[in-house]
């Protein structure tokens, strides 16, 4: 295997590690009537991201988001066409871990809430972040901003700076996990375009009414880790001056 096909390897497969954990949490959390709940899926995640993050950290860099990459490429530490390449195979993982979840849940009776596994499925909508109508485009699109900055400014102070400490993705896990547990009931807490997309692709119309937000889930996060990344390298970082 040729080490371009051992990064996109691991970026697929950590992408898959993602969605399945998390949106498989939030499904569960609607099968079962409460549980895991809001904490649980925030830990879900969290680890998920802290153990596929680890994993693929000295393969690929440990990207797992395209909204990472994009920085990455925008900061000049990846290559467009293998920053691309990444976020296909990003988008690819995870579209995968949305269809294995339907699978999955369709095979299941009925749980402790009165669904079935389908109707649980249709309910979360495969745990496609998404926002209610009391909360405008805009609104959403500011925290998604907000909740990438701090994901990503945490990225970078603890697996992209030469002086990071060796904690591998946990530090990356526990931002995720925070991030979750505020605004989780506000936009669903995507910061990770392939995370809303691969659900909301393998949900079908489960999801279709979700298709409308989901600009939000791209610019959002987008925004919110260019941000950071640029800051993070102008006033943070080690190469600067000062």
């Amino acid at each position: 295997m040729t080490d371009v096909n051992r990064k996109l390897t691991v970026e697929l497969v950590g992408t898959f590690f993602l969605t399945f954990i998390g949106a498989g949490a939030i499904v569960t959390t609607t099968w079962t009537g409460g549980q895991p709940g809001l904490v649980g899926i925030a830990i879900a995640h969290g680890l998920a991201l802290s153990i596929a993050v680890s994993a693929a950290m000295n393969i690929s860099g440990g990207h797992i988001n395209p909204a990472v990459t994009i920085t990455m490429i925008a900061t000049g530490r990846i290559k467009p066409g293998m920053g691309l390449a990444y976020i296909i195979a990003q988008c690819i993982g995870s579209t995968i871990a949305g269809l294995l979840l339907v699978f999955l849940f369709n095979s299941l009776g009925t749980g402790t809430a009165n669904l079935t596994g389908a109707a649980a499925v249709a309910a979360a909508k495969l745990g496609t972040p998404a926002f209610g109508a009391n909360l405008t485009a805009g609104t959403a699109v500011v925290v998604e901003i907000i909740l990438t900055f701090l994901l990503v400014f945490a990225i970078f102070g603890t697996a992209v700076d030469e002086r990071a400490p060796k904690v591998g993705g946990f530090g990356i896990g526990l931002a995720i996990t925070a991030d979750i547990l505020m605004g989780g009931p506000i936009t669903g807490a995507a910061m990770n375009p392939a995370r809303t997309l691969g659900p909301l692709l393998a949900g079908g119309s489960a999801t279709s009414s979700l298709w409308s937000q989901h600009w939000v889930y791209w610019v959002g996060p987008v925004a919110g880790a260019l941000i950071a990344g640029f800051l993070y390298d102008a006033l943070v970082s080690s190469k600067t001056k000062g």
